[in-house]
């Protein structure tokens, strides 16, 4: 017999609650109701009636307000069909009650939900009904399940997609044998294994082959947060790598460590007619010697044979300030007049084309100079990941296809312990928190940018591009959830969510750029990281507005233009095996 109060007494009783807290609301439903559902999601609030959404384009929009476990649905009562409006909770950043009991006026009286995809939305409450704060206390518990003890939306979403397995797209053997980096020069390391040399790295890491495991694990101790230099992509012709790490552990004293010397030596011969090997920090230099009185800094010329470049991309401080500036001259509306001015005010685009250019500099040095590069900026799981992750986008066309893209961001974002968690704030009601940045936002605006310079390069079109950045918030998948690895393996996100991969390659056609020509472009990519030729990203930041939407839908134009040239390529085919008959007829036979 179980005792009362054990673990699996505690589940069936939290499962009957929930099962009788369902009925209770669907009981609560108007028979007529008829929400979209996904499996695993449920009402969690009875509907509230005579709320009005204050639209600021069409003006107020009465309707009716439903609450579920996964999202905030509201659905207007005119028009044929009727309006509706959908948020994910996940989307949420910050719910603030509008106006009070002595509040007067038409409207003077809700709630504002403000999200983190550019929008904020409005809400108008009767007084008199009190649904304000039902409504407030079930956005609270579900926009931000983690602050409250409970799970995200993701461990309880039930969607299968048969034959569509996203968790097993990036395997780091597969993906090293690929670039033909297994050799004599490189191994795969457990040195990792259980997180015993940094809880931020996965357990298997591809590091030279003659650098002992010993030896890795002195280099850790000199590296910020144990992030040793592990290998990202190898030049299949001329050897040159790209590698990453953290910054060094200097400090005021200037400490030095023979292992970590050691290291980037090994680097540097592993590349064949080179005798330079760079170091791009990240950092502005001076960002770099602040860091020195924390007990960080950079590498002096104790490291014989590296140059070491400076590259001035801004900290998720100013990234942060930044977005938010972009965020208010873009949404509700846009000053036409002063457009140009307050886009520049926001130094958005300057930041775009700083991390950019850096990119463009590490693809130079690997592909014209044939040296290797190590890149890192403090911890090396931001500005790190955006340049590296920009550089093997240029260099390697498998990453302009949707697999390859998708192989990228479990390598460079996921896997090497991009915060997402933090810097997104999946889950956490603390809005406020100096930690959170947009950095995967920038990198995704500059993979945009080369996909505007070379529109016949990358297999994936922008709704491809847009509908990750939707679900890096929604919390609907489980892939972007967590800091790290070890977090990660900790709470089996792999075993109890479904992986985003799996939902886009299910439906493959709806992401497919048609004028996608890899014959053309099957060569390394060097965009123009100038003013001149960077533009703001209208579909993503201006998409809640109805003036910036084209009249006919371009994801629906694109796919029919993507069946046209499938037409057009399968007619090519024909023909040319006609002619190929014909010459092969033609052939006079030699006795």
């Amino acid at each position: 017999m179980e005792g009362e109060g054990t673990p699996s007494s505690s589940v069936d009783q939290e499962s009957e609650d929930k099962v009788q807290e369902m009925k209770s609301f669907q009981e609560m439903l108007p028979s007529d109701v008829n929400v979209p559902l996904l499996p695993g999601e449920r009402h969690v609030c009875g509907v509230t009636k005579d709320v009005t959404y204050l639209c600021p384009y069409m003006g107020p929009v009465r309707g009716q307000l439903f609450l579920t476990n996964y999202k905030v649905y509201f659905r207007g009562h005119d028009g044929d069909p009727p309006y509706t409006l959908d948020i994910p909770m996940g989307v949420i950043s910050r719910v603030e009650k509008i106006g009070g009991s002595t509040s007067r006026g038409e409207n003077a009286y809700g709630l504002e939900i403000c999200c983190k995809d550019m929008r904020n939305v409005r809400f108008a409450h009767k007084q008199e009904k009190h649904s304000r704060r039902l409504v407030y206390d079930k956005l609270m518990m579900f926009a931000f399940p983690l602050s409250s003890g409970k799970k995200l939306f993701s461990f309880d979403y039930q969607e299968k997609f048969i034959g569509w397995d996203g968790w097993s797209i990036y395997d780091i053997e597969k993906e090293f044998q690929r670039q033909g980096a297994l050799n004599d020069d490189w191994r795969l390391s457990r040195v990792n294994e259980g997180f015993a040399v940094c809880d931020t790295y996965p357990e298997l890491l591809c590091v030279p082959a003659t650098a002992t495991d010993e030896l890795l694990q002195q280099v850790a101790g000199y590296r910020s947060r144990g992030r040793i230099p592990v290998l990202c992509w190898i030049h299949k012709e001329n050897r040159a790598s790209i590698t990453r790490c953290s910054q060094p552990l200097v400090g005021k004293l200037g400490k030095r460590c023979r292992e970590d010397e050691s290291m980037l030596q090994i680097i540097k011969r592993v590349t064949p007619g080179s005798n330079k090997l760079y170091i791009i920090d990240a950092r502005p230099k001076l960002n770099a010697v602040a860091n020195m009185a924390r007990g960080g800094g950079y590498e002096d010329d104790s490291y014989q044979g590296c140059e070491l470049v400076f590259m001035d991309v801004a900290n998720i401080h100013v990234v942060r300030e930044s977005k938010k500036k972009l965020q208010d001259i873009c949404f509700p509306t846009v000053d036409d007049s002063h457009w140009l001015s307050n886009l520049e005010s926001t130094r958005w685009l300057e930041h775009i084309k700083s991390i950019l250019a850096s990119a463009v500099r590490i693809v130079d040095l690997v592909e014209r100079w044939r040296t290797s590069v190590v890149i890192h900026c403090s911890d090396g799981w931001d500005r790190t990941a955006q340049l590296s992750g920009l550089a093997l986008l240029m260099l390697d066309p498998y990453h302009r296809t949707i697999e390859g893209f998708q192989v990228l961001i479990e390598k460079e974002w996921i896997s090497l312990g991009h915060k997402f968690q933090q810097r997104y704030g999946h889950g956490d009601s603390k809005h406020g928190d100096d930690q959170r940045a947009p950095i995967f936002l920038q990198f995704m605006d500059c993979v945009w940018q080369i996909t505007q310079q070379f529109p016949c390069a990358c297999q994936f079109n922008e709704h491809f591009l847009i509908t990750i950045l939707d679900h890096l918030h929604s919390c609907l998948f489980g892939t972007f959830l967590c800091n790290n690895e070890a977090q990660r393996k900790k709470e089996q996100v792999r075993e109890k969510t479904v992986s985003l991969w799996s939902f886009i390659n299910s439906q493959q056609i709806e992401y497919i750029n048609p004028l996608y020509s890899p014959e053309l472009h099957n060569h390394v990519l060097f965009p123009v990281a100038s003013m001149r030729r960077l533009e703001l990203w209208t579909g993503y930041y201006l998409r809640w507005n109805p003036r910036f939407r084209p009249q006919e839908s371009e994801h629906e134009r694109n796919k029919e233009l993507f069946k046209l040239c499938q037409l057009l390529r399968d007619k090519c085919r024909e023909l040319q095996q006609e002619a190929d008959a014909r010459a092969e007829a033609s052939i006079p036979v030699q006795v």
